[in-house]
């Protein structure tokens, strides 16, 4: 009588490690990528956020005449970057002219050298504090 013995089957050790490699290569290569993915959709977004902050000092403009007196409500978009960053009015908006900045804070702050703080002014002048070469990289 001959018994048959069964084949084992399953990854052997070396399979299994060559599959963890892979996918360690492939997690080091995608990660920097989705930071700085990440990274750039808040700034895109705090850049939109200070656009609509200033239609917002625009049309008090349009009701008052002046900037004076003009004070940004909350807006969704504000909130939404709250942990990203702080929106405001640098200074007190004066009869003709009006600041905005959005300054980076917590891990956005660290990781978004290129721009730092973003500036919009009552003409529309784009600013940044960041190492980039022209505010038109930020925007």
């Amino acid at each position: 009588m001959t018994q048959h013995r069964s084949k084992a089957r399953g990854f052997t050790l070396i399979e299994l490690m060559i599959a963890v490699a892979i996918i360690g290569v492939l997690a080091a290569i995608s990660y920097p990528s989705y930071i700085n993915y990440t990274t750039n959709t808040r700034r895109a977004a705090a850049t939109a956020c200070l656009t609509e902050m200033a239609q917002f000092m625009e049309r008090y403009y349009t009701t008052n005449m002046s900037y004076e007196g003009a004070s940004i409500p909350d807006s969704s978009c504000e909130q939404e970057l709250s942990n990203f960053y702080l929106f405001a009015v640098v200074g007190t908006p004066t009869a003709s002219a009006f600041s905005l900045t959005a300054t980076p804070q917590n891990i956005q702050a660290s990781r978004d050298t290129l721009c730092g703080t973003l500036g919009l002014n009552q003409i529309g002048a784009k600013t940044e504090t960041g190492t980039a070469a022209t505010a038109e990289e930020c925007w």
